[in-house]
């Protein structure tokens, strides 16, 4: 360990220890996340554990449905253990049954975007050699047609409220499919309802389980700089691990066992979504799922039935609650904690949500790759505009670029090791190579240790773009333009963006003629998910490049700048 490395973890273990924190974290409290899962269900299961549209989940019936799920799997579905299952969902009460009795069964999870393009969708089953995926109905037109060009070979579809009671299960689903027309007719060669599967598997009990800790079970797709996404192999041992380091910090924002109600408005495909309900589920206590956030109405009437005392969030949604005209006549006299993360959290934003709720907002940080959290702030001892102090058991240390430590104070590329940090990319050992270095995970993202121990990310090296919490990778936008027929030259780069942090703006030049924009932003719509789309578009006769003539993004960046600060 260098003197600089040495100099950050002291200061960073003297921060934690000032504030009450440990710096250690047991990871052999349970054998796996199964364990793990049977620990909450056994010790709360007359608790609430989630709820959706009206309709709550007991631990109880969490534990009855998945491991009938998990039944069905087994003996029905012709799946393996080892084998690896889709999940195609927003937020609603099959998302945790299906994901619960994948892993009872001892399958790996494949999170997969409900908003993905065909193409997205084809490569993510191929890639991840998927043999099943669960889709929700709404959107299985897309699952339609592409799953007959992968190795998909079970299909179980579910609509909205198939875990709702009988009359008003009915009423929701007709609603949507007749009335709303929100369910598309479509056609699988080979599927089977998700009623159906659970009845299946309600005639025996499954086989429990028992995975090593080191097991995968996630792929977590993340965008690819190659111009495809790639899948962050989450084992039990690394998700376990973030859960148990993440549990010490809920407590020190006065959380209780058993007795808490969170606001869970992001979707459970996004890893930071997807952790925290873990750790929400640690302590007994409830979660809140909102299927579709961008839907403001639908966010602030869950708020206004439940007595609620958390949430978690990215910037994006702060500032659009804060504008809407209902949202300050909610009972915030419940609030504990509002935690954010996903993407920068502006001062700005923080004023006003506290202004207006009378609670803070913690912010943390952490990417797909750690499983995901790496810091945060804690309980008392919140510092805005700051990532907060790594959790237990987490190792930072800053390099420059030449690779060399720089210490307290000096701006460095983030680097990470713990128990947390993946086991490395799907069929990508090239990748891995790049990004982890013995046993350091390279963040891409430049931060300062503070001298009080405190973390701050001031840049971030790579190109990559967040727009409301999601990465996007320039090199996937390009590889889609360059298939335009009209185009000869393309780049993508992000640009600030009030609403979304940064927002996508491309630069193309065509070949011949002028570029019919309407026509390609439909090319594109058709082959990007929604978030990936540019919200700019500037036509140039050439784009600047190097004497090899590569795209100079950067150059581009800061034209772009300069333009906006003028």
């Amino acid at each position: 360990m260098s003197e600089q490395q040495q100099q950050i973890a002291e200061t960073i273990n003297a921060a934690r220890s000032r504030i009450g924190l440990s710096n250690d974290v047991d990871l052999q409290e349970f054998p796996n996340l199964v364990g793990m899962f049977d620990h909450c269900v056994n010790q709360y299961a007359a608790n609430p554990a989630v709820s959706c549209l009206g309709h709550t989940l007991s631990y109880a019936d969490l534990d009855r449905l998945s491991a009938q799920f998990a039944c069905y799997l087994q003996e029905h579905s012709g799946l393996q253990a080892g084998d690896r299952i889709a999940i195609q969902m927003p937020n609603i009460l099959q998302y945790p049954v299906v994901l619960f009795g994948a892993l009872r069964a001892g399958m790996i999870v494949v999170n997969t975007n409900p908003l993905y393009s065909e193409r997205e969708l084809k490569h993510q089953l191929n890639d991840s050699g998927a043999k099943a995926i669960v889709v929700l109905a709404n959107i299985a037109e897309t699952a339609a047609a592409v799953v007959g060009d992968t190795g998909v070979g079970t299909v179980i579809v579910t609509e909205v409220a198939d875990l709702h009671p009988p009359v008003k299960r009915t009423l929701i689903n007709s609603v949507l499919k007749y009335v709303r027309k929100e369910v598309p007719a479509v056609k699988f060669k080979n599927s089977i309802s998700f009623r159906k599967a659970l009845a299946k598997g309600s005639s025996k009990q499954y086989q429990k389980a028992a995975p090593d800790l080191e097991a995968l079970a996630l792929l977590q797709y993340t965008g690819g700089t190659t111009g495809v996404s790639k899948g962050a192999m989450i084992s039990h041992r690394n998700l376990m691990a973030n859960v148990l380091q993440s549990r010490e910090n809920f407590s020190s924002y006065g959380l209780v066992s058993g007795g808490e109600t969170f606001i869970a408005p992001l979707p459970l495909y996004h890893i930071y979504s997807f952790m925290l309900t873990f750790v929400v589920m640690m302590q007994g206590n409830h979660s809140i799922l909102i299927p579709n956030p961008r839907e403001l109405d639908s966010v602030i009437k869950e708020m206004k039935r439940w007595k609620w005392t958390g949430m978690s969030g990215i910037n994006t949604l702060f500032v659009q609650l804060c504008k809407h005209p209902e949202f300050a006549s909610l009972d915030f006299s419940g609030l504990k904690v509002t935690l954010s993360g996903g993407m920068a959290l502006t001062a700005g934003a923080a004023k006003t949500w506290k202004e207006m709720t009378g609670a803070e907002i913690y912010e943390g940080y952490g990417l797909t790759e750690t499983s995901p959290v790496v810091s945060i702030n804690p309980g008392g001892a919140n510092q805005i505009g700051t990532i907060g102090l790594p959790l237990p058991g987490t190792e930072v240390r800053l390099v420059d670029d030449d690779g060399n430590d720089v210490g307290i104070g000096e701006r460095g590329e983030l680097c990470v090791r713990g128990p947390q940090v993946m086991m490395g990319y799907w069929q990508r050992p090239d990748e891995t190579e790049k990004t982890i270095k013995d046993g350091w995970l390279l963040t891409g993202d430049v931060a300062v240790v503070k001298e009080d121990g405190y973390l701050k990310i001031v840049d971030r090296k790579k190109d990559m773009i967040l727009v409301s919490g999601f990465n996007v990778y320039p090199n996937e936008i390009e590889d889609v333009l360059s298939s335009h027929p009209n185009i000869a030259e393309c780049a993508a780069i992000g640009v600030p963006d009030e609403k979304s942090g940064e927002a996508v703006k491309i630069f193309v030049a065509p070949k011949h003629g002028e570029l019919d924009e309407k026509e390609l932003k439909d090319f594109l719509r058709e082959r990007l998910t929604g978030y990936k789309m540019p919200r700019y578009i500037e036509v140039r006769d050439e784009l600047p490049k190097t004497n090899v003539g590569k795209v100079l993004r950067r150059t581009l960046r800061d034209e772009e700048l300069a333009k906006r600060a003028s």
